[in-house]
């Protein structure tokens, strides 16, 4: 059975593109002691870690912005669980940040979404930038989720059918969000990636796996971080 288990595993996480490592530690690196009093909270995506997220880290605090890239495992939880236990690394992390700021890739929007829309949200939250997420749902996980949800749990809360948790989940009030979505990405179509109350939307040429390594995807996250919009970015594919 263990040897079936380590079969699926390798299976499931080579098709969706995602990493088989176990349950990855949060970052251990403490936001900068920069004077900024605005902090950029990273949130990697399924079956990652915060490896993935390194360029896009570099990107923004280039920018001049602090980043606390933060891990968790989607090999055991809800989306409600991993939600609060990011939030629970955020409050004893944040330092004197008065500003809060969420990028997410995939689920980490996901995840970003959730802990904003809570009724108690972290305060001083300012903009949320989601990379390739599943808003509406995904066919990776519609298809999947059936034979490997036991493995990746959040899966079945991402699939496309109207009672799924990503599809019941309340928008965030009150908070400018962007979503980049990647053109060829092949597992969360465009369509999907949109949220009633997006402040900005734009499609980049990338596909789903290495979309944060994108430099338009750096530029457009900055942009947004910056002015609440992706006008500014000058992209081969326009933001609609």
């Amino acid at each position: 059975m263990p040897k079936m288990r380590l079969a699926l595993l390798l299976l499931v996480t080579g098709i969706l593109g995602i990493s088989a490592a176990g349950r990855p530690a949060a970052s251990a690196v403490p936001p900068s002691q920069a004077a900024s009093t605005e902090l950029v909270v990273l949130l990697h995506g399924m079956g990652r870690t915060t490896r993935s997220m390194a360029p896009l880290e570099r990107a923004i605090q280039a920018a001049g912005y602090d980043v606390l890239s933060l891990g968790y495992s989607s090999y055991c939880c809800s989306i409600a669980e991993l939600g609060d236990s990011v939030r629970l690394q955020l409050d004893a992390r944040r330092g004197a940040h008065t500003t809060v700021h969420f990028v997410g890739h995939s689920l980490g929007g996901i995840l970003a979404r959730w802990i904003v829309a809570q009724p108690s949200p972290p305060p001083g939250v300012g903009r949320i930038v989601m990379i390739a997420p599943p808003n509406q749902g995904s066919h990776s996980a519609d298809f999947f989720s059936p034979v490997a949800g036991w493995l990746l749990e959040p899966m079945r809360e991402l699939r496309t059918d109207s009672v799924s948790t990503v599809r019941r989940m309340s928008a965030p009030h009150g908070v400018e969000i962007g979503v980049i979505a990647g053109l060829h990405d092949g597992k969360v179509t465009v369509d999907a990636t949109h949220l009633v109350g997006e402040a900005d939307h734009a499609s980049v040429d990338a596909h789903h796996t290495f979309i944060m390594r994108s430099d338009d995807v750096h530029r457009l996250t900055v942009a947004f971080l910056r002015d609440g919009s992706f006008r500014s970015v000058h992209l081969a594919v326009q933001p609609r």
